[in-house]
């Protein structure tokens, strides 16, 4: 058997583990923040792992948790604003599928070392309106931890994320209205896809976009 081989298998081994390791977890946790106690267990998998694997095989191991996290398509439309609804329908599947894949490279790319990091996810859950926010922390073994807020929102899915505040106030979805809104300005829904194409293969290169 070759040495890639075995450290293929014994990649998807420890993976496997941490995946039962972290099914026991989950059931203590209240039901918004099962979802991103499953994100972080992911990630942590991904860190671990490094660019040592490759880009593609970490991402098949974040795709799903963050699929199941995150509310994708309300993501986008509220990122996109009150033009979504102006939008034909083929543009805006493409462009869903497309931001789909950004998120998930995003994710891949900004999470790709490990230095003995853990999250933490507090056991107190804020209610905003029908949305309850998930605190979480990724702790390093020095210096001061990085607050994450998700904003989580029940559904036919069952609990899911809509927007992710940085340090407890930095939404994501802000930024990325203003980023979109100025794309849409220039190009309309073309200019924005194409964007979003270039950032994610800049990623999936292993750039830093």
């Amino acid at each position: 058997m070759t040495q890639p081989i075995v450290r293929r298998r014994l990649f998807w081994l420890i993976a496997a583990s941490a995946v039962a390791f972290a099914r026991v977890a989950r059931a203590q946790l209240s039901a918004p923040a099962v979802p991103i106690k499953a994100l972080d267990d992911a990630l942590l998998q991904i860190m671990r792992a490094g660019t040592k694997a490759p880009f593609a095989e970490r991402a098949r191991i974040a795709a799903p948790a963050i699929e199941a996290a995150f509310d994708l398509p309300q993501i986008l439309k509220t990122s996109v604003g009150a033009r979504w609804t102006t939008l034909a329908i083929p543009q805006q599947l493409e462009l869903t599928e497309v931001f789909r894949r950004y998120t998930v490279a995003s994710y891949v790319a900004n999470f790709d070392s490990y230095s003995g990091e853990r999250f933490d996810i507090a056991q107190q859950i804020r209610v905003v309106g029908g949305d309850q926010v998930v605190t979480t922390h990724i702790v390093p073994t020095s210096g001061d931890p990085t607050r994450i807020d998700y904003v989580m929102r029940p559904g036919g899915g069952g609990w899911k994320g809509v927007d992710v505040l940085l340090d407890g106030t930095i939404s994501q979805v802000a930024v990325r209205r203003s980023d979109f809104r100025a794309l849409l300005d220039k190009g309309g829904a073309a200019a924005l896809t194409a964007s979003l194409r270039a950032k994610t293969a800049g990623l999936e290169a292993g750039g830093n976009q």
